[in-house]
């Protein structure tokens, strides 16, 4: 019996202070949203839509960034749902997992000038998620 437990001890994963592991499932109060816009001069805007909101929540023991367009009137029965892309520069999540609404990113000539024009989005969101639920990052922060 004890070394069923021991076992079990070692092939649990190990969660860093502040962390959640492989099968937390968040909850709607960790969910992080700020509101983004692009500049005048933001020449590099990954997006297709000129402004949307950058999401933050634990997933999967690490911390998952996306984009979310911002949504029709909500008077409008017939809107449809939001889009939503996950902003990783990780390739194969990059392309892969967004392929349903792909058309949500600006048209880029390879995977790679992508993943240039996402970098800073999935940094700013990563920061999103250590921050208190309301806070905003500032623009400067980019």
């Amino acid at each position: 019996m004890q070394t069923l437990a021991a076992t079990m001890a070692l092939a649990a994963p190990f969660v860093l202070a502040g962390e959640k592991g492989m099968f937390h499932l968040p909850d709607v109060s960790e969910v992080r949203l700020q509101d983004i816009s692009r500049a005048a001069h933001e020449d590099d805007w990954p997006f297709s839509v000129p402004s949307g909101y950058l999401g933050c929540v634990w997933s999967a023991g690490h911390k998952t960034v996306s984009f979310v367009e911002k949504s029709a009137s909500s008077g409008d029965e017939s809107a449809k749902d939001p889009r939503v892309v996950i902003v990783t520069t990780d390739p194969f999540q990059l392309t892969l997992l967004n392929m349903a609404n792909r058309d949500l990113f600006a048209p880029a000539d390879s995977v790679e000038t992508l993943i240039k024009r996402v970098a800073p989005f999935e940094t700013l969101g990563e920061k999103l998620c250590d921050q208190p639920q309301g806070a905003r990052i500032g623009d400067g922060e980019l």
